[in-house]
């Protein structure tokens, strides 16, 4: 589903990420987690056809996103950590027009919204202008216009930011519903309990690179840790790391 070889992103002299290489499979959650300033933001970008690469190829789908970019953005939602929304608009009015960017026609998009704002209780305030909305109630309608169109792939950038518990229920139950129907999620997240308590596979990067890629238990003996839990595995690893750096 998706597939980057060696990619690497400079800006100037600085690198980004370095040499990225990964395969995600369909019908997976892979999770994506690091520092801040890891390299994560960047990676979906490139993954979401937002940035170029500076070397190496990234394949969704099969498509080459520096090809044929279009082809890929028609099967991707992309749910941003700092979205931007129309605030001027109503609810539904964001949730057509999102639809209509991506070539919905008025029946499909009409039940879809229907369903979506049904789903995360957005229904009786679809049609007053977003700018009135609460930020939990407009992280909600960010979420809802990836979903719109039914995409193959869901790439999130911290999903859970400004969301009530049951709302991050909601997600959760999305994210693992979309898999088991075979659909690809991928999910950067600094909330390691959400990483480790819905993801199939975890990829770890630090300053750029990725350290370590697994399950749960892979990481745990790639790392030597004792710990059973996430948490302590990811600090093993990014210690580990950081540590590798200074000493070379």
């Amino acid at each position: 589903m998706i597939l980057f070889e060696n990619v690497t992103k400079k800006y100037g002299d600085t690198y980004a990420i370095k040499g990225l290489s990964f395969e995600v499979e369909k019908g997976e959650v892979f999770g994506f987690i690091g520092p801040n300033g890891a390299g994560k933001t960047t990676t979906i970008k490139i993954m979401a056809g937002i940035a170029r690469p500076t070397f190496g190829k990234v394949l969704v789908s099969g498509n080459d996103i520096s090809v044929d970019p279009v082809a890929v953005k028609k099967n991707i939602g992309l749910i941003p950590e700092h979205p931007y929304i129309y605030e001027k608009l109503t609810g539904r009015e964001v949730l057509w027009f999102v639809g209509k960017m991506f070539g919905m026609d008025n029946r499909e998009i009409k039940l879809r919204c229907d369903e979506i704002l049904s789903y995360f209780n957005l229904s009786t305030k679809a049609d007053d202008v977003v700018g009135n909305y609460s930020h939990g109630m407009k992280q909600k309608l960010v979420i809802a216009s990836s979903l719109i169109h039914s995409p193959e792939l869901l790439i999130i950038d911290e999903p859970m930011v400004g969301l009530d518990p049951k709302s991050a229920r909601q997600i959760k139950n999305i994210i693992r519903t979309m898999a088991d129907g075979g659909g690809t999620v991928f999910m950067s997240t600094h909330t390691l309990e959400l990483a480790e308590s819905i993801c199939d596979r975890i990829a770890v990067i630090n300053r750029g690179e990725i350290i370590a890629t697994g399950t749960m238990n892979e990481l745990q003996e790639l790392s030597g840790s004792t710990g059973e839990r996430l948490e302590e595995i990811y600090l093993t690893l990014t210690e580990e790391s950081s540590d590798d750096k200074i000493e070379s």
